[in-house]
């Protein structure tokens, strides 16, 4: 036993073998500490990310909680506090979203089209108010946070748009609708946090990387990745909002101006045919919670002679069967004056036998808005 022993010492010594075997042990001393380092660093830089992104969960708590609520409390206004999605009533919703139409950014034609169709229009109220309900409610909850974020961010992105412009004073809508966008997207990047329904059940949804993207939790990205993702998005948001303050407002540079103080009403496509002055009304400007009211219609001739004047107890009494409107925020007689709402748009027709042959040339028909606004157009009789 001990030859054989001592024969492979020999061999092991000839052939080097024993010095390998040394250096591999080194190795593998060496290498060990290091993995363990590195794991452990991972570990720790993992921790690290998901306390960030807990309390980041908590710091937004307060705006979770108040963003949501706005959401929530169009449909609780809506539905629950009074009814406003009945066609034709008082505080009807789609004439309130028809307000939004002449000044638009973008989204002009889609809301022209289903202002068009009444119809289709109720429908997309429902829609959009069933939505804001759901979505401000999870929100707040804290439940599938980050897709509700999306839902907020979209909401918020199509009143900027659309409502951008009104405001009698602080540019309301306009700051509605920027800081729902800004906060959409601060809380897709936060997540809902400890104070949440996800943080409560993510012991019973599956461990899925997709998930976490429609959840709260850390996102699959490093610290880099999120950084770039986050500067960029709050480069873009400040861009946006520079953009429609400039639009609508002129809130950037050059001479501010609001178009939801003063009435403006275009005219158009006034003309007199067998003894019949037809012309076009088109309100664009003005606050959007009352009518232009209109005290006066005149025609008169090149040297100013009146041929026709209706004044306000006459247009008190305007007949129905004598405007036809376009979309559903209506042109209709009021107790003293012919009411014109933000965003309608009708042909009026007035019969006269005054109107009937007229000597050709030019005439000029003005409307006069109870506030002394007048608005012309001129017109020619062959």
């Amino acid at each position: 036993m001990y030859v054989v022993c001592l024969e492979w010492n020999r061999f092991f010594k000839k052939t080097g073998i024993h010095q390998n075997i040394f250096q591999w042990k080194l190795v593998i001393q060496e290498t060990i500490p290091s993995i363990t380092t590195k794991s452990n660093i991972a570990m720790k830089q993992q921790q690290e990310q998901l306390t960030a992104y807990t309390l980041a969960g908590i710091f937004t708590l307060s705006l979770r909680l108040i963003v949501g609520w706005t959401y929530f409390s169009a449909f609780w206004r809506r539905l629950v506090l009074e009814n406003k999605l009945i066609p034709d009533s008082a505080g009807y919703i789609g004439e309130k979203f028809n307000h939004f139409l002449p000044n638009s950014l973008g989204i002009k034609p889609i809301i022209e089209y289903l202002v068009s169709t009444p119809d289709l229009l109720w429908w997309a109220m429902i829609i959009f108010t069933i939505v804001e309900g759901v979505v401000g409610l999870l929100y707040m909850f804290g439940f599938f946070t980050r897709l509700m974020s999306i839902g907020v961010f979209s909401l918020a992105f199509g009143i900027l748009l659309g409502s951008g412009w009104l405001g009698t004073t602080c540019l309301d809508e306009w700051q509605i609708g920027i800081l729902g966008v800004s906060a959409g997207f601060t809380i897709f990047l936060s997540g809902g946090g400890k104070y949440s329904l996800d943080y409560l059940l993510q012991s019973e949804l599956p461990k899925n990387k997709w998930l976490v993207w429609i959840t709260s939790g850390e996102l699959p990205l490093s610290i880099k990745r999120f950084s770039k993702v986050a500067i960029s998005g709050a480069v873009v948001l400040f861009i946006l909002a520079l953009y429609t303050n400039q639009a609508f407002h002129n809130g950037v540079w050059g001479p501010l101006h609001n178009k939801s103080v003063k009435p403006k009403i275009e005219l158009s496509d006034a003309k007199i045919d067998n003894g019949t002055l037809s012309f076009k009304v088109y309100r664009v400007e003005g606050a959007d919670v009352y009518g232009s009211f209109l005290i006066g219609i005149t025609l008169k001739e090149a040297n100013g002679k009146v041929v026709i004047q209706k004044n306000g107890e006459e247009l008190s009494q305007f007949p129905l069967t004598d405007i036809k409107n376009d979309y559903v925020a209506k042109v209709a007689p009021g107790k003293h004056s012919l009411i014109i709402p933000l965003g309608s748009k009708a042909t009026l027709n007035i019969t006269d036998n005054t109107l009937k042959n007229l000597p050709e040339g030019q005439y000029e028909l003005i409307l006069t808005d109870i506030s002394g606004t007048v608005w012309k157009q001129n017109m020619i009789v062959n």
